[in-house]
């Protein structure tokens, strides 16, 4: 079971590192590790396990932030309308995406981030992605509002960019005409 200790912390090289393409159809250790990765998600989101834990929530979880360099993320994140979008990506990829942003009114977190850090990560609106579940299948989503936007801070981690990286420096608060904010 992954635990916080597990989790490799804001200033491990492994979080600047590209990580590397994983070969398919997976590996049984690259199964073994999604499947982690999935449970400590659903750990983290339920109220009991995390608290005896002393986990905190997440809605995704890249390989590079449990210290494997490798092209997978799961996510977990319900939308404004009740969806759920529970996946696991392999080598995932946007293939198209809008020119509109968005962002989080609330700014953005990370599980290797133990400090808040004020500003706004502007992103994609809406993005059309495409990636391997664990079993090697293609899988294919037009993603908006908040599940857009944990796909796209968890593939950072996989190129090696984290989401402060994305903060205006200068004005954190900016926030660009029509640029669509979301709420968590």
């Amino acid at each position: 079971m992954i635990l916080m200790k597990d989790i490799v912390r804001d200033g491990h090289p492994v979080l600047r590192k590209k990580a590397e393409e994983v070969p398919l159809p997976p590996s049984r250790e690259d199964m073994e590790t999604i499947k982690k990765m999935e449970e400590f998600l659903i750990n983290s989101q339920d109220p009991v396990t995390s608290e005896r834990y002393g986990l905190r929530a997440g809605v995704g979880l890249a390989a590079p932030q449990i210290n494997v360099s490798k092209r997978m993320f799961v996510m977990r994140v319900t939308d404004e309308k009740g969806q759920e979008y529970n996946y696991c990506f392999i080598n995932p990829k946007i293939i198209s995406h809008s020119v509109e942003k968005a962002y989080l009114t609330s700014g953005e977190g990370c599980l290797s981030v133990d400090r808040d850090i004020p500003g706004y990560v502007l992103r994609h609106a809406r993005i059309k992605v495409k990636g391997y579940d664990e079993n090697g299948r293609e899988i294919r989503l037009r993603l908006r509002g908040l599940p857009a936007i944990v796909f796209q801070h968890e593939l950072d981690h996989l190129n090696g960019v984290m989401f402060y990286d994305h903060i205006n420096k200068e004005n954190p608060f900016h926030v660009p005409k029509d640029a669509v904010p979301v709420d968590r």
